[in-house]
């Protein structure tokens, strides 16, 4: 039986723990493969400076069944590398499932894929969904289809757990769960601008203002070429 190939394609500027929350669930899925892969293959840092070594070049990757985008501030300029793109096009064209976390939904957007779909993203950029022809949805996993999508960067493992139900059943996923020990209590309840304290909230989206423009100019960059 061959293996069930999951390919996560990374990007200079990429959010780790967008990743490597995910990676550490889809690399304990029985009887799949998981292929770390990036545009020129080799070194990719991340936007903590983190470096990632080794990975595939994705034009060496024939195929994969799962298409995984993690998210990043850099995912507004990704979708720009059209070298990249082809590259997302091509394996998300033939894959069985579009998976993404954070604003890796805007590179799945990007290449076409989320015309009229649900998709997560991180609160502060759901707004660019649109620009896709996407329609955003505030849950922290949402699936649309074969298309599974994560909030924002904590979400991931929430997002992967699910996709881990799908493709290996519920068993399984709860199974990693407690491998890893998932079982969040955070100090505060500010994760989500919904419950965050009004001031902390205030803070970040003054933060997040900063960003919105170029941003939102290399969405729309991108989108015209849709």
């Amino acid at each position: 039986m061959s293996k069930f190939v999951i390919v996560e394609a990374l990007f200079p500027g990429l959010t780790q723990l967008d990743f490597t929350g995910p990676h550490t669930v889809f690399s304990r899925l029985p009887e799949a493969q998981t292929i770390v892969a990036s545009r020129d293959g080799g070194e990719v840092e991340s936007d903590g400076g983190l470096v990632f070594a080794r990975t595939a070049r994705l034009a060496d990757v024939e195929r994969c069944d799962l298409l995984f985008i993690p998210g990043g501030v850099a995912a507004t300029d990704v979708i720009n590398d059209l070298a990249f793109m082809a590259e997302i096009r091509r394996l998300g064209g033939g894959a069985r499932y579009l998976t993404s976390v954070c604003t890796g939904s805007i590179v799945l957007g990007a290449a076409g894929f989320l015309k009229g779909k649900r998709a997560a993203c991180h609160w502060a950029w759901r707004e660019l969904l649109p620009l896709f022809g996407a329609i955003p949805d505030a849950a922290r996993v949402v699936r649309d289809g074969n298309i599974f999508s994560g909030g924002g960067v904590t979400a991931g493992i929430d997002f992967a757990l699910a996709v881990a139900a799908e493709l290996s059943g519920a068993i399984t996923a709860q199974a990693i769960q407690l491998g890893i020990e998932y079982a969040p209590e955070p100090p505060f309840s500010a994760g989500r601008p919904e419950t965050a304290p009004p001031d902390v909230l205030a803070l970040v989206e003054a933060r997040m203002a900063q960003m919105t423009p170029s941003r939102r100019a290399g969405a729309e960059a991108a989108a015209a070429r849709l």
